[in-house]
C-alpha cells in the first residue's frame, strides 16, 4: 500500500486512525528510558534525548559527528523508505531536535506527533509497556548544511534586514540576568520568545494555535520572506522553535547548534 504521506504536524486520533496504512513506518519516543518504560505508544522504539547532541563543551548542542550519527540511524534501521514520526514527554523540543537532525541528513519524510504522549493520553488511546526493538541495520549518512546555522551565517548579517534570529531561551537569560555560558546576553537583533511559549498546557502539551502564532511572529518581524535563524543554549529549545516555523511554511529557517553555548562563550563575537 502507498505511504499516504502524514502531515508534518499530525494530530494523535488521525495517526491512531491511519498508521496501519502506511507502509515502512518509523515511531520514535525521544525521551528518557524510565518514561518510556512506563508507557509508550505501540511499536515506538525509544531514543535517548541526549545522543542528538555532540556533548562537548563549550558547544555541547552541536550536531555530532558523522559516525555518531551513522551510529544512531544504524541503531533505528532508518532507511530512505521510511516515515519517520517522532514523538517526546515535553511538548516537543526534543522530537524537534530529531526531526531537525533528519533535515540535516537529507531525511525529509517525517512528521511531528502533536502534544507527543500527553496529547496521546488525554486521547484515551493505548500505550505499550513492552519494549520494542528497532529493525537495526548499517546506515551511511551525509551531513549537509541545509537546516544547520554556524557563527559565519549569522555574523555578516546582523545589519541586514533580510536576516532574523530568533532567541529562544528564557527573557532572564535573553536579557543577560542569568547565562550558561562565560558572557550574558544575547546576540544583537535577535527576537526572544521563549520556547515554553509554544507549548499549550491546556491542551495536552500541542503546540498553540498556529495562526495566532504566525501573526505574532510577524508583528516581531520575523515573516517568512526572510531567512531567519533559530537558536537557544544547545539547540533543544529552539528545535521547537525551527518546527514551528516548518509548520507555518517558513521557506527558510535554520537552527544555529552552537548556539549560545558556543556565541557567549567565544570574546570575537558582539554581545548585547
Amino acid at each position: 500500500m502507498t505511504d499516504p504521506a502524514f502531515p508534518l504536524l499530525l494530530e494523535p486520533e488521525d495517526f491512531a486512525a491511519r498508521r496501519d496504512a502506511v507502509d515502512n513506518l518509523l515511531l520514535v519516543e525521544v525521551g528518557s528510558a524510565d518514561a518510556y518504560r512506563a508507557g509508550h505508544i505501540p511499536g515506538a522504539v525509544h531514543l535517548p534525548p541526549g545522543v542528538l547532541q555532540r556533548g562537548a563543551p563549550p558547544a555541547p548542542g552541536r550536531i555530532p559527528e558523522q559516525s555518531r550519527l551513522e551510529e544512531i540511524f544504524s541503531y533505528l534501521g532508518l532507511g530512505p523508505e521510511h516515515h519517520v514520526v517522532a514523538y517526546d514527554d515535553e511538548g516537543g523540543g526534543w522530537a524537534g531536535r530529531l526531526l531537525w537532525t533528519l533535515d540535516a541528513i537529507g531525511h525529509g519524510n517525517y512528521s511531528y506527533l502533536n502534544g507527543g504522549i500527553h496529547a496521546w493520553r488525554a486521547a484515551g488511546l493505548p500505550e505499550d509497556t513492552d519494549i520494542t526493538q528497532p529493525a537495526s541495520r548499517p546506515v551511511s549518512v551525509t551531513v549537509g548544511t541545509g537546516p544547520i546555522a554556524e557563527v559565519d551565517d549569522i555574523l555578516p548579517r546582523l545589519e541586514d534586514e533580510s536576516f532574523a534570529i530568533w532567541d529562544a531561551r528564557s527573557a532572564e537569560e535573553h536579557q543577560g540576568l542569568r547565562s550558561g555560558s562565560a558572557r550574558a546576553g544575547h546576540i544583537p537583533g535577535a527576537v526572544n520568545i521563549d520556547w515554553l511559549e509554544l507549548i499549550d498546557r491546556g491542551n495536552a502539551t500541542r503546540l498553540v494555535d498556529l495562526e495566532q502564532l504566525r501573526e505574532r511572529l510577524a508583528g516581531l518581524g520575523l515573516t517568512p520572506d526572510k531567512d531567519i535563524v533559530t537558536h537557544c543554549q544547545t539547540h533543544h529549545r529552539s528545535s521547537l522553535s525551527w518546527l514551528a516555523m516548518k509548520i507555518l511554511g517558513y521557506p527558510s529557517v535554520k537552527g544555529y547548534h552552537g548556539s549560545w553555548g558556543e556565541w557567549g562563550n567565544r570574546d570575537d563575537l558582539p554581545v548585547d
